[in-house]
């Protein structure tokens, strides 16, 4: 299956409006959005452009409902009220409200979780460390990708506002093991970088974010991924 890659969007609506353009020429058979559509450079008080943004996801979800959606931590901190680089307390109920309102608008089979899987490649905010597996998963399924994933998306704040877990881990960075590395593709947002990279089993796509200025730190390109053959490009 070919996937095209949504990464942090950070109140950035021309995203999806661009995301839904490639859809309809076919570039992809489905999408995937990694999320974190809250929350830019001193965009705190600009209430209106929370509201836009997350009306084109909402609009970007309904066009095209086999999307599937993976929280990030700037999502979950209006959820969990905790407080973020960027977090405008301003926004904080019609973040909380256009949340919900893009939670009713995707299939119950597409619901947005923390992590999701097409074939063997895993799709989340930040990444699947083994640590993590085993510390929150019963061994007895530690060998189901599936019962793993399903026991990951069970977990709360208390488990998942930390470095390790799905929505804030850094693999560019840290040198743990990944979950099952010589099986699965990961492919995360959450780090801005130049290009869209692959180090190991680990996809990189975070190029859309910017720096304080407004200049972009990366490539503003889609990932369009193959899902059975591994075979990726990037596309603007």
């Amino acid at each position: 299956m070919k996937v095209l890659v949504i990464p942090d969007v950070h109140l950035k609506p021309q995203m999806f409006r661009k995301a839904a353009s490639l859809m309809r020429q076919e570039t992809a058979d489905r999408a995937v959005c990694l999320m974190d559509i809250a929350d830019d450079w001193d965009k705190q008080y600009n209430i209106a452009l929370y509201e836009e943004t997350y009306d084109e996801a909402i609009q970007f979800a309904k066009a095209f409902p086999d999307t599937l959606w993976c929280y990030g931590n700037h999502d979950l901190s209006y959820l969990w009220q905790r407080l973020e680089t960027g977090y405008s307390s301003l926004a904080a109920l019609t973040v909380q409200r256009k949340l919900s309102e893009l939670r009713r608008s995707v299939p119950e089979m597409n619901s947005v979780q923390y992590v999701h899987r097409i074939d063997n490649v895993l799709f989340s905010h930040g990444g699947v460390l083994n640590y993590f597996v085993e510390e929150y998963v019963p061994k007895s399924k530690y060998h189901d990708v599936d019962a793993v994933v399903r026991e990951i998306n069970l977990l709360e704040q208390t488990e998942m506002w930390n470095d390790a877990s799905p929505i804030w881990l850094r693999p560019q960075i840290s040198k743990m093991r990944l979950y099952k590395p010589r099986k699965l593709l990961q492919v995360v947002g959450h780090t801005p970088i130049e290009k869209i990279t692959k180090q190991g089993n680990v996809i990189s796509c975070d190029v859309f974010s910017t720096y304080r200025d407004g200049r972009p730190i990366g490539t503003e390109e889609y990932l369009i991924l193959d899902t059975l053959t591994w075979d990726y490009c990037g596309i603007k």
